[in-house]
């Protein structure tokens, strides 16, 4: 699992656990990882931070997801994140 850091050093920085299901596991290569962002980063800023890590694969996934913050499911790009967060893309089946 690489740390991968978002920003400089001059802000103060959270670690958080990102985790992928279903075609997220595909398009970025892991089933979690962990990386560094701002405190009281969005998750706007982490989708921001996993397009840019894991490239054009990862950016359709990440548009049609929703995502686990702490017990929240939500779509709120706007909410900040807390130390992990589950990336849900639509399940097929049943």
């Amino acid at each position: 699992m690489d740390d991968v850091q978002a920003s400089g050093d001059a802000a103060p920085q959270t670690r958080v656990e990102v985790r992928y299901f279903a075609a997220a596991v595909d398009a970025s290569g892991c089933d979690s990882e962990y990386v560094t962002v701002p405190t009281g980063a969005t998750l706007a800023e982490l989708r921001e931070l996993i397009r840019s890590r894991h490239g054009a694969p990862m950016e359709p996934i990440l548009r049609v997801s929703a995502y686990l913050v702490g017990d929240d499911l939500t779509r709120d790009l706007d909410r900040a994140i807390g130390s992990r967060v589950d990336v849900l893309p639509p399940f097929a089946g049943g």
